[in-house]
């Protein structure tokens, strides 16, 4: 099997960082027609396309941005090199992480943590609308998405939504706040309560709870955001309707407690993948545990 010919890696590399062919040709003193027969060389190597034409952009395929990441190590792999006597540098592994704007951090450092801390693993972590965050998968600027909120199934997709946690959602205030619990009907109808957005299955379940007991509840304030209503908790404008592990800090220092009556709400969290011909393995090593 003939060696790879690295000036053509090394090309692709070029115009893939800058994505633009006739741009890149200029900046390497090259015509853009040869410039392409450079690229055209690498993908019969290959035997894989990497770039593709949607209007005048150019834009990695799968096996383009597998590619990449592998010129990326390559090249960075000279400067390895370069700094081996100061020992500055390796070559690393990398994740692209997605999570919902919105979504409890410790969670997510949670999923993470089998990965934190190894030193030739490099996490890319990026937030954004669900809405945002789907486009960077299908266009494999992401790996995985973190979210509670399983996007809608169709024909036209191609996502898969992989559960990997169901959290017990709790009634969560300062210990003032809940110093000699009431009956949780009590609890509900004499607190101002923080809540989720109407939008969420959480949301609904505490309503459906509140018309069970017959309470029209006052709601201090209606958040989408996790880290909010841990702050919002913290000022004790009232108590929070949220997962224990949104708060597990504050928990931990007595800052926060738990009410000890069960809501008999849970929230779940996904981990949302693409289907892809080259998967990343780093994400099988986080993925597997829950299997």
């Amino acid at each position: 099997m003939a060696d790879m010919n690295y000036n053509h890696l090394r090309y692709f590399w070029a115009v893939a960082h800058d994505g633009n062919l006739t741009r890149t040709a200029g900046k390497l003193n090259l015509s853009q027609s040869a410039l392409s027969v450079q690229i055209r060389k690498l993908e019969d190597r290959l035997g894989h396309a990497l770039f593709e034409r949607r209007g005048r952009q150019l834009h990695l395929t799968e096996a383009g941005r597998i590619t990449l990441d592998y010129a990326d190590t390559i090249f960075d792999a000279g400067k390895d090199l370069l700094g081996t006597l100061s020992q500055q540098g390796r070559p690393r592994q990398v994740l692209r992480v997605g999570a919902l704007a919105t979504l409890s951090r410790n969670f997510q450092i949670e999923f993470l943590r089998p990965l934190l801390g190894k030193p030739d693993v490099e996490l890319v972590l990026r937030s954004g609308t669900l809405v945002e965050l789907l486009q960077s998968l299908e266009t494999l600027s992401l790996d995985v998405i973190l979210t509670n909120r399983v996007p809608a199934h169709d024909a036209m997709s191609n996502f898969t939504a992989q559960p990997i946690s169901e959290q017990t959602v709790s009634l969560v205030g300062t210990p003032q706040r809940l110093a000699g619990e009431k009956n949780l009907a009590a609890l509900l109808r004499e607190n101002p309560m923080i809540v989720p957005t109407e939008d969420t299955p959480v949301r609904a379940g505490f309503d459906r709870l509140c018309a069970r007991h017959s309470i029209t509840p006052t709601i201090a304030a209606e958040v989408d955001d996790m880290a909010l209503m841990r702050l919002l908790a913290r000022e004790d404008i009232g108590l929070a309707v949220l997962p224990p592990i949104a708060v597990q800090n504050e928990l931990q220092t007595g800052m926060l407690v738990e009410s000890q009556h069960q809501l008999g709400l849970s929230e779940s969290f996904h981990a949302v993948t693409a289907a892809r011909k080259f998967p990343n393995p780093l994400l099988g090593t986080l993925l597997d545990s829950y299997h």
